[in-house]
């Protein structure tokens, strides 16, 4: 008999989808602990209700701090706007739940800093949502970091680019200062920033420039920065809400002394690998189904699930290859430092606390 966890979820729309739906699939993977989906919540009773039937969780609640307080609750997972990521997942944490909450972690590092050091103080397993680290050719190129196979590290360039901002409504919470902290930043820059630390290493400097242009919003649009690794190899950052013609791009390319890697989200299941000739294609797939069966990005969030449970049956952490608190807050530490580099003109040096 497996044991089983009981799980509680703040919020309901994107990220409420996604994690729903990788509880459901985890079950197929054996993991071991099985979770079961006792309460969802959410401000709009209607609207908690409705999500409640539709992803299959037994309760709905209004009332996050039901949850946190709840007995039957092992692992409470936020996926809610970012203004409530701190409070109920520190309060959670202290409650002797595992915690998951999606990215970024806080709405700035000091706010990420806080819950980092709640979990651990705590003593739970604590992961933030960088669902990019479990795309298979993602983890393959990690892979042929760390046997050496590119030599040293001279280049990491990487852009995250979307196109929905020109046209939204200005009065989603997305784009106030107050409930998102920041714009294109924290919400496609945090990944990108993400996979820098976990491809290349720890990010010791940056100079960005940092704007806004659609009229109504009070955060970023766009954001490009260029970086120094503390391994001494260096790189580009650039996220936008604003192209258009993009509609998810995620993509980088690492450049070392013996070969290269390049990946495009949009190419999910490819891998393009240089061993200093032209590139070639690897089809990367993971192991999930059988060779030659590829995923897809909602099961990025199901392999996630499976590294937390695990983590939380054996008493461990989710690092290296799942981003804890730690992680989260140091990638937040690294956009203060673009935002900072925005308003001094100058290059900014990174110091972790």
């Amino acid at each position: 008999m497996t044991d089983t966890i009981g799980v509680a979820m703040l919020g309901y729309a994107f990220m409420g989808k996604a994690h729903s739906r990788a509880f459901h699939d985890v079950r197929l993977l054996d993991p071991p602990l099985q979770p079961e989906l006792v309460s969802i919540s959410g401000r709009n009773r209607e609207r908690v209700e409705e999500a409640r039937g539709r992803y299959g969780w037994t309760e709905a609640v209004t009332d996050w701090h039901e949850q946190v307080s709840d007995p039957r609750i092992g692992l409470f997972d936020n996926g809610g706007p970012n203004s409530l990521h701190a409070e109920p997942t520190v309060e959670a944490a202290r409650n002797g739940k595992h915690v998951l909450c999606e990215k970024p972690l806080g709405r700035d590092a000091e706010e990420s800093h806080t819950m980092w050091r709640a979990a651990e103080d705590a003593g739970v397993v604590h992961m933030c949502g960088f669902n990019y680290r479990f795309v298979p050719a993602i983890r393959r190129a990690c892979e042929l970091i760390e046997s050496g196979a590119l030599g040293e590290i001279a280049h990491f360039r990487a852009r995250y680019l979307q196109s929905w901002g020109w046209d939204a409504p200005t009065d989603v919470w997305r784009f106030d200062r107050a409930q998102a902290g920041t714009g294109a930043l924290g919400d496609l820059g945090a990944h990108i920033v993400d996979l820098a630390r976990y491809l290349c290493g720890e990010v010791a400097a940056v100079a960005a420039t940092v704007r806004s242009y659609v009229e109504g919003h009070e955060v970023d649009d766009a954001f490009v920065a260029t970086v120094e690794f503390a391994n001494g190899a260096i790189g580009t950052l650039e996220s936008s809400r604003l192209a258009l013609g993009r509609v998810n791009q995620n993509t980088f390319e690492l450049n070392g002394s013996r070969g290269s890697i390049a990946f495009d989200l949009e190419r999910f299941d490819e891998l393009l690998v240089s061993d200093g000739g032209a590139y070639r294609s690897e089809r990367v797939t993971g192991d999930w189904w059988p060779p030659g069966h590829g995923l897809g990005w909602g099961d990025t969030f199901t392999l996630e699930v499976r590294l937390l449970l695990e983590a939380i049956a054996g008493g461990g952490s989710v690092a290296p290859h799942g981003a804890t608190f730690e992680d989260g807050y140091r990638a937040a530490e690294v956009c203060d430092a673009i935002l900072r580099s925005e308003e001094s003109g100058k290059k900014e040096v990174l110091e972790y606390r």
